[in-house]
Order: structure tokens, then sequence, then C-alpha cells
């Protein structure tokens, strides 16, 4: 009725596939986030908005750190 209970234990290969997926996630959100607070900055400093375009380079410059961290973490495990 409510089908076959199948209680097999989890393989290596499932284990490391699920581990490694959170990081790739995130990465690329890190990556589109930093692009679009870059060219936000680069639109404000033509603009003359000296303290925006500061603050949007300074949150684009912690993006791609952040970025490039889980790029490397999730590429070493």
């Amino acid at each position: 009725m409510f089908g076959t209970l199948t209680t097999a234990a989890p393989t290596f290969e499932s284990v490391g596939a699920l581990s490694t997926i959170p990081l790739q996630f995130f990465s690329g959100d890190f990556l589109t986030l930093a692009i679009a607070f870059f060219v936000l900055a680069i639109v404000a400093a033509l603009l003359g908005a000296r303290g925006v375009a500061g603050l949007s380079m300074e949150i684009a410059k912690w993006l791609v750190l952040i970025f490039l961290v889980l790029a490397v973490v999730s590429l070493v495990l």
C-alpha cells in the first residue's frame, strides 16, 4: 500500500555531492551582486556622488573576496 521501505546506507559519492551544493549555490550570487555594486559605483562616480561610489566599491570588494574564498573552498573540498 505504501511501497517498499529500503534502508540502504548513503554512499560516499552521494554524501560528497550533497556537501558541495551550498557552496556552488552561493558563489554565483556573490559574484552577481559584486558586479551590480561595481556598476553602481561607476555610475555614481560619473554623476559625482563620491560617498555612494566609495561605499559601493567597498561592498563590491567584500563580495568579490567572499566569492573567491567560497570558490577556493569548493574546489578544495
